[in-house]
């Protein structure tokens, strides 16, 4: 299917199902479909991703997966006061980048159109960019701050992985480059590739702890998260925040995606996302019953966070020290790119 098609299907479920909820003020694309033509051929892995904007603060921050009509679609709500203006839009690192090149699917006030023409004129003025790779840096040290040694391992070891993670996102945003969720790595070394900067890569590579990983290694462990996987989507509580990952409909997404990220010499950029959705999983089966969890998963959970090197709580501890003690440097790095992109504007 072609992005337009998945587009006007998008907007059409929109039109029928999303307009029905209380409160809702909008809706718009949203993710690295974005940033595609429409006769861009949609890959299985692709999904395409709504919000939807609502009044009601309650519903902010529920998301889920299905497909319709052929298409993965991803909901996020949010609440509509995020999108009040559009110097709220410019300065936010997560809504700014999506929303400067969305669709608006649903606007019955006219007031996300309204948002487009501003947020996309000043998009690239620097301190419009500052303000993103700010945030983005913000969100690094949340993340840090958030391991708490009394929660379950798989949930310090989430935390750890998005730290690292988010500081892919302050240089994607500092060179104008989509944040995406599973391929950051990916788009990361392309960007550093393009402005001489590679070495930075092997630097969040090493944050990550996939700096070392071998192909074998990484086919090693989505082999077995392919089984994990397919045992944890059986068990997995359908109102489960993580049933929005952990699905029949977004298995492509997880694991092939995975495959032809190491098929495609991304071994290592890989491991992100087969970490995450490993850990995920574990949470799943750990809230199921116990006969659901498959022999020998906990002993290959741990082999996955030891070739990480975050197979502890020690380790887990020097880390997140290790990517705290970075994260200046990213900054400062971030802002040599501003400094090299001709397409960011003066103030």
């Amino acid at each position: 299917m072609k992005v337009g098609q998945a587009r006007e299907t998008a907007r059409r479920w929109v039109v029928e199902e999303v307009s029905r909820i209380p409160g809702c003020s909008g809706a718009y694309t949203a993710g690295s479909t974005n940033w595609l033509p429409d006769d861009y051929e949609m890959r299985g892995t692709s999904d395409l991703d709504v919000v939807v904007a609502v009044t009601d603060r309650s519903l902010a921050g529920r998301r889920r997966k299905f497909v319709h009509d052929g298409v993965l679609f991803d909901v996020s709500l949010v609440g509509a006061d995020v999108l009040r203006s559009p110097d709220l839009v410019l300065g936010d690192s997560q809504v700014g980048p999506s929303f400067q090149t969305s669709q608006i699917l649903l606007d019955p006030s006219g007031h996300l159109t309204s948002l487009l023409d501003p947020v996309r004129r000043d998009f690239c003025k620097r301190r419009w960019v500052q303000a993103r790779c700010d945030g983005a840096g913000e969100r690094v040290l949340r993340h840090l701050k958030s391991i708490d040694r009394q929660a379950s391992f798989p949930d310090q070891v989430l935390a750890c992985l998005f730290a690292a993670g988010v500081a892919t996102h302050v240089l994607l945003l500092a060179g104008l480059r989509n944040p995406t969720v599973r391929t950051r790595y990916g788009a990361v070394r392309e960007l550093l590739g393009e402005y001489g900067r590679i070495g930075l890569h092997e630097t969040l590579l090493a944050l990550l702890g996939a700096k070392h990983i071998r192909p074998e290694q990484a086919e090693r462990h989505l082999d077995v998260l392919s089984e994990i996987f397919d045992a944890a989507k059986r068990s997995a509580d359908p109102g489960s925040p993580l049933a929005a990952d952990i699905s029949e409909s977004t298995r492509p997404a997880a694991i092939d995606g995975s495959r032809e990220m190491i098929k495609c010499g991304l071994h290592r950029e890989a491991m992100f996302w087969i970490a995450v959705t490993h850990s995920r999983c574990q949470k799943a089966l750990t809230a199921s019953t116990a006969e659901a969890i498959p022999r020998g998963c906990a002993d290959r959970y741990r082999e996955l966070n030891h070739d990480l090197g975050i197979g502890c709580a020690e380790e887990l501890r020097r880390r997140r020290e290790e990517i705290e003690r970075a994260l200046p440097h990213v900054r400062a790095q971030a802002e040599a790119l501003m400094k090299a992109n001709e397409k960011i504007q003066g103030t």
